[in-house]
Order: structure tokens, then sequence, then C-alpha cells
């Protein structure tokens, strides 16, 4: 490196990733347009499913593998034999991500909206925001966590292990965390069958498809034409199919949004507090350990933020896209970039608390 960390311009975001939230609002106003508008048209597309009473929506799962197979492209698997080197913030990456998160977000869900909220959701409603929030919290953050780390001048080779490392835990641990804490905080159940079919669609195939495209081109046309050139050329179709998603969303969400302006706002209290929760106990665990601050930065944003791609349709295939938990994962949707903003500006502002990079401590692989 020829800068530090200090003396480096700050990054910033790209357009579209500045204005997100924007986008949001845009194709939230869009969706309710659409869903009131043309009922027919939103109903013609929420029958499209992959079998009979399977819940996935094909229109959906087809967008949603637009979005995540490029993303997926981006991981190289190979890196996952570094793990060995500084091994202290890949363990508290994944302990808080799989042994907190989601198990600290079913307790605020379930305190918030069993008794904080209670005058203003009834039980049946709050079952419904309770399993939402859990199948939020259960898929920490893939894509958009390499903007964060960016954001935060993050190693991109250790966000890129913590990134694939997460991604294979979550193939394992996603289905039995959220059966068991759906189950234990809520009275709903969750159909074994549709959940896995679910991360089969989500998680697996784009997953896949993206592991098989990085190797087959990279030996075909090298690396550096592969991330220089043919990457950047999928920024616009990730972007699209994204926008088209949330457009969906919101037009399944419409009569339910309308019904409930003020769950909206209610929902969003324990999804933020649960985001800054985490992130301070990764950071804080990060900075005892002296983990460099290129490490500690993206690793506590990783456990905050979420892969609201599969959230949402995992509580769509599970609940239908008119349920309150597609509801609250939209939430999520919502707040994911202003509320990841603060964080990646107060990870900036503490730099000094942690080594330099070259005083760290390291185990050599």
């Amino acid at each position: 490196m020829t800068t530090s960390p200090q003396s480096a311009a700050p990054p910033r975001l790209a357009l579209f990733e500045r204005y997100l939230s924007l986008w949001v609002a845009l194709c939230m106003v869009g969706g309710i347009l659409l869903g009131r508008l043309a009922p027919a048209a939103v109903q013609a597309l929420r029958s499209l499913q992959f079998g009979s009473g399977s819940q996935i929506n094909f229109p959906m799962a087809l967008l949603i593998w637009l979005m995540i197979t490029p993303m997926m492209m981006k991981v190289d698997f190979t890196s996952i034999r570094n793990v060995g080197r500084r091994p202290a913030g890949l363990a508290v990456t994944l302990a808080v991500n799989w042994l907190v998160k989601p198990f600290s977000m079913a307790l605020l869900a379930w305190l918030f909206f069993r008794f904080v909220f209670s005058f203003w959701i009834a039980p049946a409603q709050a079952d419904q925001y309770i399993a939402g929030c859990i199948v939020l919290a259960a898929a920490p953050c893939t894509a958009m966590v390499f903007v964060w780390s960016h954001l935060t001048g993050g190693d991109p080779a250790y966000t890129l292990v913590q990134v694939a490392v997460n991604d294979l835990v979550m193939l394992v641990l996603f289905v039995p965390i959220v059966r068991l804490l759906v189950a234990g905080a809520s009275s709903l159940t969750v159909p074994f069958g549709v959940l896995l079919w679910s991360v089969i669609v989500f998680i697996v195939i784009p997953l896949t498809a993206g592991t098989v495209i990085r190797v087959r081109l990279i030996r075909t046309r090298g690396k550096e034409w592969f991330e220089k050139v043919l990457l950047p050329r999928f920024a616009p179709v990730t972007i699209s199919a994204l926008l088209a998603t949330l457009l969906l969303i919101f037009a399944f969400q419409a009569d339910n949004i309308l019904r409930n302006p003020l769950h909206v706002l209610l929902i969003a209290v324990p999804i933020t507090l649960q985001v800054y929760f985490n992130a301070s106990l990764a950071y804080g665990l990060m900075k005892w350990l002296r983990v460099p601050h290129a490490v500690a930065a993206p690793g506590a944003l990783i456990g905050a933020s979420n892969f609201f791609e599969l959230a949402v349709a995992t509580a769509i295939a599970l609940f239908g896209p008119e349920s309150g938990a597609a509801l609250a994962t939209v939430v999520g949707v919502l707040v994911e970039v202003p509320v990841m903003l603060s964080v990646c500006a107060a990870c900036n502002r503490t730099r000094d608390w942690f080594p330099p990079e070259e005083a760290a401590p390291c185990r050599p692989s």
C-alpha cells in the first residue's frame, strides 16, 4: 500500500448506491400504485408459481436469479484457503452472525410485537412480523457488504473471505435456525419443504451458476478480463433486477401497506435496534482482540446488514406475498441504506481505536 487509510481520500458510493433509499422509495410508490390501479395484472403475476401451493413466485425467482447470480460471480471461493490469516476477525464475524444475530432479533421482535406494541398490533399480526424479522436476521449480507467495506477502507481480500465463508455456512444453518426460531417465538409453523426449496431456488441455484460461470470464464478469458470487463457489464442487469423486484414486492404488498402504515414504522424499530446492537458487539469484540480496522469494520458490517433479497423471497415463499412476514422483510429494505451508512460513519470516526495494520498480530496461513 502506498497510502495509509488515514491519508487516503475517503471513498464514496456510486450514484446508484448513494441514492438507494430514494430508488426504494420510488419503487414503493410505483409498486403501490401498480397494485391499486392494476390489481388483475398483479394477481396474474402473483399466481405464476413453480408448482401448485409452492408459494415460490416464478417472476420473483427469475428477477432474484438475475440480481444474485452476478453478485455470486464476484465471490472467489478459493479465498477460503486463507481463513487461517487473522482468524480472530473471522471467528467474531461467524459468532455474531450465527450465534447472536438471529437469536437477538427473535428476542427483540418478540418483546416489541408481543408487549411494547401490543396496543397497535394484533397477536396474529405479531406472529407474522416476528417471523419476518427472524427470516431477515438469519441471512447475513453478501453483496452490499462489499460496498460498506469499501466505504470504511476495509481489506477487500479479507472481506471476500468473510463473505465466502458466510455463504457456505448459510447453506447449512439458514433452514434450521429459521425453523427453530419461528416456531419458538410465534405460533406459526414453517413448512420444512417450502423452506428447503427456498434455499435451493434462491441460494443454491444462483451460487452454483455464479461459481461455474466464474471458473469457466476465468479459465478461458483470464481473471483481469473477467473482473475488469465482464463484471462491470452486469451492473445494469443487477440494478434493474433489484428495482423490478422491489416494484413487484410493493405491488404485492400494496393493500397491506395502505392498511397498516403505522406498522411500517413500528416494524422498523426492532430491525434498527438489532443492526446497531450486532454491529456494536462485533466491533467491540474486534477492538478487544486488537484486530486491525481494515478487518474489524467489514466484519462488523457483514453481521449488521442483511441479505434482504433472500429474506424477502423466503418470506413470500413461506407465508405468501401479502403476509405480514413479507412486509417485515420489505421494511428491512427500507431501513438498510440509511442505517448502514450511519454504521459506516461510526466505523470511520473510530479508526484510531484500532492498531495499525503492520502492528496487528497475524497468524500465518
